[in-house]
This record gives C-alpha cells, structure tokens and sequence, in this order.
C-alpha cells in the first residue's frame, strides 16, 4: 500500500478502507499494520477514528475489523445512485436467460474495471470476477472495450496506469500491443478476453455509449474454453448490442454524478 500523504487525513482513512477490503475477511490490527506504510500509532489513530464513526466494526472476542453498518449503507447508496447495475439490472437478466452464459456490468474505476453486477451461468464457472471486486482493465474484455471509446487524452492517461502484469502466457504486455487491440474493438465494435486475465476463460465485450459516444459502461458475456470459442462467442453480438442498446437509452434519463452540471446547463450527454 502507497501513503498518499498529499490527500491528507480524509486519504488516508480511505487507504485504510481499502487495505481493510482487500482482504476479503475480517482482519487483526497487526496483519493491517504489516501490509501499511503508516507508522504504528498513525495507523490505530485512522482505525480507531472510522470504528468510531461506523466505517469500520470491532469484534472484541475475536480482535478483528471489518467494514461497518456506515460503510456498507453509503455502498448500497452509491450502488443505487451512481452505478449503472439498478439501471440495467432487467436487460441484464434477458441477456442472461437468452444465452445461458455468465453476465458482467462493468465501469470504469480509474485504470482498472469495477464489476457493478453480475448474472451467473446456468451451470456456473469459477471465475475471478464478482460484482464489487476491481480487475485489471488491459487483460479484460470490458475494460478494454471500454478504453476503446475513451478520448485519446484520457486513453493515454489509463494506459500509463495499467501494470503490464502477466496473468496468462496471452496477457497482453505493452502499451503498443493494447493501442493495436483498441483500434480493432473501435472498428468492430466489441472485444474480447482470450485468456487474458484467467486461463480457459473467455468472453464478448460490447460498451454502453450515449449518443454522443461517452462511455458509461459496458457488458460481456463470459464462457470457459471447454465450453465455447471465440467464434461461439461471436455469435451473441446481436444480443449483446441489443442490451447494451436498451441500457444505454434507459440510462439517458438518469443523471450521472459526475456530469450533473452539464446536464443541468441543458447540454446534451
């Protein structure tokens, strides 16, 4: 974990929630203080301070912090208020009862993807992503179908972020080979995950644009190579486009947080 001590007390805290998250289970203050580069008592004064105010709960018998009633309540309200997921929940299940596959809803989270809902298989694979979880953006389908529709100048900004970590033998590795790939998605209008990110997992990406080509998001629909190929795949691009088609016009009614005040001037997203 890197201390960004330039956003102050209030980034701080937020590193500490995010270490405390990552682990996926309740965690003791030592196994927080090993995995942090804040001194001993910086870090049990933050802990200390969102246990008191709700971020994080206390287990006294077992010694252990989790996230708190505060903390998931503003999740739920951001789920509900800034995430596509409520928006396309019921395209999401026609897709998901048409083609029978693994469904994700994606958005982008800086340089790496949010998974903000997911539709399981009818007979389920075990699988990386789950709805909360962040993923890499240049190894997935959606994230790099989502980069493709990004403006250059913010492109460049989301290639420098990504890690270049090879996760599979066909994780791309360069900022030159993602470009090339990103072209292709921009062309065709899809992309895919060839194992880029888990061995025998693949998928079909398609982003959600408003008219005017801003990216809210985007749809995959995910196999294993021992049930399918990419042409398998392929062949779902009318259904994928026709759910990623009715999200997107469902969602031009919804005002995006971060585009409040554009919409409120009266111009068009």
């Amino acid at each position: 974990m890197t201390a960004q001590f330039s956003d102050g007390t209030v980034g701080k805290a937020l590193l500490v929630l995010d270490q405390v998250s990552d682990f996926g289970r309740p965690v003791r203050f030592s196994e927080l203080l090993d995995g942090s580069d804040f001194p001993k008592p910086t870090l049990f004064r933050l802990v200390q301070t969102l246990t008191n105010q709700g971020m994080l709960s206390f287990d006294p018998e077992r010694q252990t912090y989790a996230p708190g009633v505060r903390l998931v309540r503003l999740a739920h309200a951001a789920w509900a208020q800034s995430s596509l997921a409520p928006i396309a929940r019921p395209f999401l299940d026609v897709l998901s009862d048409k083609v029978g596959e693994t469904v994700h809803l994606a958005q982008l989270d800086g340089g790496q993807v949010l998974y903000v809902d997911k539709r399981n298989a009818k007979d389920p694979i075990e699988m990386y992503s789950q709805a909360g979880k962040v993923g890499p953006a240049y190894c997935t389908g959606v994230g790099k179908t989502m980069m493709a529709f990004v403006e250059e100048t913010a492109l460049e900004s989301l290639i420098a972020q990504q890690s270049w970590h090879p996760f599979t033998k066909h994780t791309l590795k360069s900022p030159d080979a993602l470009r090339a790939e990103l072209r292709d998605i921009r062309k065709n209008g899809y992309g895919f995950d060839r194992e880029e990110h888990e061995p025998g997992i693949i998928c079909i990406a398609m982003p959600i644009l408003t008219p005017r080509g801003r990216v809210l998001g985007a749809v995959s629909v995910t196999s294993s190579t021992a049930r399918t190929n990419l042409e398998g795949l392929e062949k779902l691009v009318p259904d994928l486009a026709n759910a990623t088609a009715n999200i997107a016009k469902e969602a031009q009614s919804w005002r995006f947080p971060e585009h409040q005040q554009t919409v409120e001037k009266g111009q068009k997203v």
